[in-house]
C-alpha cells in the first residue's frame, strides 16, 4: 500500500495567449487549444523552504528518540552498552476482520447513485480519485522488515520539497512522527500523523540507509500547489467594451484565491463581461467549487443541493455573501468538464448568472468519503450526489449548453434577461 503527501514546487511565467477574436473565430469547431495559458499578470506565489536537521547525539539517551536510536543501533550489531525498552507489537488483525468492517460501513453508508437498492452482490469497486492533501512530499511505502513485520521506508520525494529540503532522503525508514513510533503502523497511518495544517511544524526520526545514522528533523508542512488560474483582458472588436477571460484548469486549494485576484485585476482594467473556461477541467476540491460559485451568485441562492441515504448528507448549500462579479458571464465547457466544474457551471447557469456554451459535460456528481479500517487501511465510499438548483442529477447525466457555438454578446444578455423573468426575478 502507498500513501503519497504531495507537494508540488510553484512558479508561473507569463505567456502570450491568443486574442479573444481567435477564441471566438475557433470556436464553431471547438478548436480553441484547451491547453493554451492565457494570463495579464503573473500571480506569484514563491516558497522558500530550509528548515534545521539536528542530529541525535548519544547522550540523551532516556528519551523516545534515543529508545529508536537504540533499537536501530542493536538492529545492525552495535549492542554495546545499549538498553531499549520493550515495546509491544500492535495487536493483529485478520483479513476477514477488515472486510467484514467494511462491509459494515458499505452496508450502513453506500449510495448507489443509479437509484437501485443497495446489493452487495453488485458492488464494483472504482479507482482512488487524487485529493489535495498538505504535507512534506514524501511517498512512503510499507516493506517488510527481517521480523516478519512491516516498516515504512520513502520510497518517492518532491524535489525541492519540505521533506527534500530538511535532509530526507530517498530509502530513508521513518520511525517516528512527533514523538510517535510508527513501526509496525501503516502507511495510512503514519500519513495521518504527519499531515496537519499548512505552515505548521512537524518532527519526523528517519534512519538513512539500513544502518546508517538517526536524524531527527523539523519539518514545515506545505500545501505548494501551482495556480490554476490564467487571464487575460480584450478588446471587442467594433465596441468600447472589454471581456475578461478567466481559464480555471483545476480546483486546488489556490483556485479561488487565484481567481478573486484576476477578477479584481480585470474588473480594474475595464473588464463588463467575463469569460469563465472550464473546458478540460475535471475537478479537484468540490469546497473549491463552491466558494467560487458564490463569487457570482446573490446571497441566500442556491449553490448546489446534495442528496444521500443520511440527513447529514442532504443539505441546500446556498451563497452567503454579496457577488463579487455581476455583469453577464459566458462559461465554456465540453465533455471533460466535470465533478467541481459542474457545480460552478450549473449554479451559475440555473441562478440565471450565466450562459453555458460549447457541449454536454462529463456528468460527474458523487459525494465520497474515506472510512479508516482497523487494519489501518481505508475504504472510499460513495454516500451522496450532487443536485443542481433547477433539480437535475448531474451524475451520468451531465448538463446541456445553451449554446454550441459563441454566441454574440446581445444574445448573452437576452437569455439571460428570459431566465430571470421566468424565474420572476
Amino acid at each position: 500500500m502507498s500513501i503519497f503527501i504531495s507537494s508540488t514546487s510553484l512558479s508561473l511565467s507569463p505567456t502570450k495567449p491568443p486574442p479573444i477574436s481567435a477564441v471566438k473565430a475557433s470556436f464553431p469547431i471547438m478548436g480553441f487549444p484547451p491547453t493554451t495559458h492565457l494570463l495579464a499578470g503573473a500571480l506569484s506565489l514563491g516558497l522558500v523552504l530550509s528548515p534545521p536537521c539536528i542530529s541525535l547525539e548519544s547522550s540523551a539517551m532516556s528519551s523516545p528518540a534515543a529508545q529508536l536510536v537504540e533499537s536501530s543501533a542493536e538492529a545492525c550489531g552495535d549492542k554495546e552498552s545499549v538498553k531499549r525498552d520493550v515495546v509491544n507489537a500492535p495487536e493483529l488483525v485478520s483479513n476477514d476482520d477488515v472486510v467484514e468492517q467494511a462491509w459494515e460501513i458499505v452496508n450502513e453508508s453506500f449510495l448507489d447513485p443509479s437509484g437501485n437498492r443497495w446489493s452487495p452482490r453488485s458492488w464494483l469497486f472504482s479507482k482512488m480519485a487524487r485529493y489535495d492533501m498538505t504535507g512534506i512530499g514524501i511517498n512512503l511505502r510499507e516493506v517488510p522488515d527481517d521480523n516478519g513485520g512491516v516498516k515504512l521506508k520513502v520510497l518517492g520525494l518532491i524535489l525541492d520539497g519540505p521533506a527534500h529540503n530538511a535532509g530526507v532522503q530517498q530509502g530513508d525508514e521513518l520511525l517516528s512522527v512527533n514523538g510517535v513510533d510508527v513501526r509496525g503502523k501503516s502507511a495510512f497511518e503514519a500519513s495521518s500523523l504527519i499531515q496537519g495544517p499548512s505552515e505548521t511544524v512537524v518532527n519526523i526520526m528517519v534512519k538513512h540507509g539500513n544502518c546508517g545514522p538517526v536524524k531527527s528533523l523539523e519539518v514545515e508542512r506545505q500545501l505548494v500547489a501551482r495556480t490554476p488560474v490564467f487571464y487575460r483582458l480584450e478588446q471587442v472588436e467594433g465596441a468600447a467594451t472589454s471581456v475578461g477571460y478567466v481559464r480555471l484548469k483545476e480546483f486546488n486549494a489556490l483556485a479561488r484565491k487565484d481567481i478573486v485576484t484576476a477578477i479584481q485585476r480585470l474588473q480594474d482594467m475595464g473588464a463588463s463581461y467575463l469569460i469563465l473556461d472550464l473546458r478540460d477541467n475535471r475537478g479537484g476540491l468540490v469546497q473549491a467549487g463552491i466558494e467560487i460559485a458564490k463569487l457570482f451568485m446573490n446571497q441566500g441562492e442556491t449553490v448546489i443541493y446534495t442528496a444521500g441515504r443520511e440527513t447529514q448528507y442532504q443539505n441546500n448549500i446556498i451563497a452567503d455573501s454579496e457577488p463579487l462579479f455581476t455583469s453577464p458571464v459566458i462559461v465554456l465547457v465540453n465533455k471533460n468538464t466535470a465533478s467541481a466544474s459542474e457545480i460552478v457551471a450549473s449554479a451559475l447557469h440555473d441562478n440565471c448568472r450565466a450562459v453555458l456554451v460549447g457541449e454536454k459535460t462529463f456528468g460527474k456528481g458523487l459525494i465520497q468519503s474515506v472510512f479508516e479500517l482497523q487494519d489501518g487501511s481505508g475504504v472510499v465510499v460513495t454516500i451522496g450526489k450532487y443536485i443542481t438548483p433547477n433539480h437535475l442529477d448531474i451524475n451520468g447525466n451531465g448538463i446541456e449548453p445553451d449554446f454550441k457555438k459563441f454566441p454574440g454578446w446581445n444574445e448573452v444578455a437576452q437569455r439571460l434577461t428570459q431566465c430571470q423573468k421566468l424565474q420572476g426575478g
